[in-house]
């Protein structure tokens, strides 16, 4: 695998991984138990400068795109899932930002975030529209130098904890079909905002997933991004492509564990009145070259469809849109894979294949829904339109 990647991807990813062995996976099993969110994981990750991952250089970043992303985000998931989900949500949020950044937003965020001193996250998801994500009701209205915004936020992850949130709203009554929204970047101290109740959620269970209610929340006009309404340049250029490949690194990486956990049983389990091992029995040979098999071409998808995009092939789309999509499927089939193959070690309650199990199923539900992105994919690959 290593001789498609680049020597600075590879030894971004040993870095990653020493930073997991050491400061994520310690507390992986305590952050899922307790529903806590993964403060040492962040904490790390920060301080190892990974924090600028999307960052250009220029403002003392990584500069990097999606096939970094998608690895950083599998070798963190293969450990605490939790913890990959936190980081994806705010590399794309910094995405978001330096897309088109102003001077101001490079000066008080990019710089601050590539300096491991800010975190930031996305805030696009509401209850009326569900996993139409490109359609906020969330409203804002100019006031001077400042907008005052009105709407509630839901699954906000990195909710109460992150330093600023990408808030999608927009400013006529109706939001056309089309997604005619703005973002604006959302201080965690702006006045006249609160947070709901944290989501106890089936997996996942330590991302601070929470609404954030904003009533008439007085935000600055240098916190817009890009221009008033643009935002579906946004969505299928920067929130999707970059979101779509966290996720897909994040589910890749569960439904590696899963495998790894597989094998490791297999090798181990022995019949005490034959003396023989599991791994000699070959229905279950077979079972775990299927596995292997469904997790490579996994991964092939995703690092080739990442590249594309690094790259900017105009066909890089379909994918893209693929790619969490399959992931998940992946991750859902190996983890219930696992179950199976590792029997009632794996069935106990709150056992590591029982969570990769249900930290997988949350790809499915987790907006844009698997269903919603084998669409877009269909529609891609015919040439309709995606919206």
């Amino acid at each position: 695998m290593n001789n498609f990647l680049s020597s600075k991807l590879v030894d971004l990813r040993t870095t990653v991984e020493q930073l997991v062995e050491k400061d994520v996976a310690p507390y992986a099993e305590q952050v899922d138990r307790d529903c806590v969110w993964p403060r040492n994981s962040m904490k790390a990750l920060a301080s190892a400068g990974l924090f600028g991952l999307q960052v250009p250089e220029a403002y003392g970043g990584h500069g990097q795109g999606m096939l970094a992303l998608s690895i950083v985000t599998e070798a963190i998931a293969k450990a605490c899932p939790s913890s990959a989900l936190c980081f994806g949500m705010h590399c794309v949020g910094t995405a978001v930002i330096a897309a088109k950044a102003t001077s101001f937003q490079q000066d008080r965020y990019l710089r601050a975030i590539a300096r491991g001193e800010h975190m930031t996250t996305l805030a696009l998801s509401e209850s009326g529209t569900g996993a139409h994500f490109y359609l906020p009701e969330t409203r804002f209205s100019a006031d001077g130098d400042y907008y005052l915004v009105e709407g509630t936020k839901q699954f906000v992850t990195n909710g109460g904890y992150a330093d600023s949130y990408v808030v999608s709203a927009a400013t006529r009554t109706d939001v056309n079909e089309t997604g005619d929204f703005s973002c604006l970047i959302v201080d965690s101290d702006t006045p006249n905002t609160e947070w709901l109740q944290p989501w106890q959620g089936f997996g996942m269970r330590g991302n601070s997933s929470r609404g954030l209610r904003l009533e008439q929340a007085k935000v600055p006009k240098a916190n817009l991004l890009g221009e008033e309404g643009d935002q579906v340049w946004y969505v299928f250029e920067v929130v999707a492509p970059y979101f779509l490949m966290a996720m897909a690194g994040t589910y890749l990486g569960i439904a590696q564990a899963a495998l790894d956990a597989a094998g490791e049983h297999l090798r181990a389990r022995k019949f005490s009145h034959s003396g023989e091992s599991l791994r000699d029995v070959e229905s279950l040979q077979v079972r775990y070259a299927d596995m292997w098999i469904a997790v490579e071409k996994t991964r092939g998808l995703i690092q080739d469809a990442a590249r594309r995009g690094d790259l900017g092939d105009p066909d890089a789309l379909p994918f893209i849109l693929a790619c969490k999509a399959d992931a998940g499927d992946t991750a859902v089939r190996i983890a219930n894979d696992a179950m199976t193959t590792c029997g009632g070690s794996a069935y106990r309650e709150n056992s590591r294949v029982g969570q990769m199990l249900r930290d997988a199923r949350a790809s499915h539900v987790m907006s844009p829904t698997t269903d919603l992105l084998k669409i877009w994919t269909g529609r891609a690959l015919l040439g309709l339109p995606l919206l």
